[in-house]
C-alpha cells in the first residue's frame, strides 16, 4: 500500500477523534514541538502564512489570531475528512483547501511564511515538498515544521502493546514512506535535504515532550485515535471493539491506577528561503 492510498482516508474517517487529541494537549501546553514551530515561524499582523497538512486546523486557528489585523492563514491538507472538520469552525481570515503538499497550487512567493505541525512523515517524496515549501516562499521567507522522532520506551506502552497484539492484525505495510521517515528522524538528514530543496538555511532542534493522563481510560480511549491503531480497529465489530478497550484499560490501569505521564522527542526544523 502506497502513503497516498492510506493515509488521507484514515485521517478523514478519524479526524474528530484526531482533532480531540490534538486540541486536549495544546491547550494543556503540551505540545511542545508544535508550539515551538509557531513561534520560530514568526507570525505577526499582516502575514500571509500556509499551514502544510494542517489538520481539522488546530495551528491554523493559532496563527490566524497572531496575523491579525489584516493577515490571512491558507490550511491544506490531502484528507478531506480534515478539511470539512477544519471549515466548520473556520476564523474570517483563514480558509481550507484540499491539497497534496507536494504539488501546491499557488503562484511562485505567495506566502511570508510557512509552517507544518507533525506532517511531514507523510510526504513520500520528501525533497518535493520541501521544494513546494520553498517556492511559494516570498525572499527571507520563513519555514517551520515539527516532527516526531518517537515514543521513549515505558512499561505503559508495552502494557498497550501486550493488548494490541493479542487483539489487532499487525498494521498496514506502507511502501514508499521508509526513505521520508528516515530522513526525518535524523537531525542532519534533515537539514541536508532542506538545503537540498533550496533554503538558505535550515537549523534544527530537539525537543523534549511530556504528556499527562489524567487515567488509564483516558490514555487508551485517546490512542483509539491514533491512525495506525485507528485503522487496524476498522474491522472490529462495536461488541467486539468494546472488549478490546476494556481489556486495555484494565491491563493499564492494573501497573497506573492514577495519573500516567508519557515522554517523548519532537524535531524542529527552522528555514528560510
Amino acid at each position: 500500500m502506497k502513503s497516498k492510498e492510506l493515509y488521507p482516508g484514515v485521517f478523514s474517517r478519524h479526524a474528530a477523534a484526531y482533532a480531540q487529541r490534538l486540541e486536549e494537549i495544546m491547550a494543556k501546553g503540551e505540545a511542545h514541538g508544535r508550539d515551538r514551530a509557531i513561534e520560530l515561524v514568526g507570525a505577526g499582523p499582516g502575514m500571509r502564512i500556509l499551514d502544510l497538512a494542517c489538520g481539522p486546523g488546530t495551528l491554523t486557528r493559532v496563527l490566524a489570531a497572531r496575523v491579525l489585523p489584516g493577515g490571512e492563514v491558507v490550511g491544506v491538507d490531502l484528507a478531506e475528512g480534515m478539511i470539512e472538520l477544519a471549515r466548520r469552525s473556520a476564523p474570517a481570515n483563514v480558509s481550507f483547501e484540499v491539497m497534496d503538499m507536494e504539488d501546491l497550487l499557488f503562484p511562485d512567493a505567495s506566502f511570508d511564511a510557512a509552517v507544518c505541525g507533525h506532517g511531514l512523515q507523510f510526504a513520500p517524496h520528501l525533497g518535493r515538498a520541501l521544494g513546494e515549501a520553498r517556492r511559494v516562499l516570498r525572499p527571507a521567507g520563513v519555514f517551520a515544521a515539527s516532527v516526531p522522532v518517537s515514543g521513549l520506551k515505558e512499561d505503559v506502552w508495552a502494557l498497550i502493546d501486550s493488548v494490541v497484539d493479542a487483539w489487532l492484525p499487525p498494521p498496514p505495510r506502507v511502501v514508499d514512506e521508509q526513505a521520508t521517515r528516515a530522513t526525518v528522524r535524523d537531525g542532519a538528514a534533515l537539514e541536508a535535504a532542506v538545503l537540498n530543496a533550496g533554503f538558505a538555511s535550515a537549523r534544527v532542534e530537539l525537543i523534549d515532550e511530556e504528556v499527562v493522563w489524567e487515567s488509564a481510560e483516558q490514555l487508551v480511549s485517546r490512542f483509539m485515535g491514533w491512525w495506525d491503531f485507528a485503522f487496524r480497529m476498522e474491522g472490529m465489530g462495536p461488541g467486539k471493539r468494546q472488549a478490546f478497550m476494556e481489556e486495555a484499560m484494565r491491563v493499564v490501569r492494573q501497573r497506573n491506577p492514577g495519573a500516567i505521564t508519557t515522554h517523548g522527542r519532537t524535531l524542529v526544523l527552522v528555514a528560510s528561503a
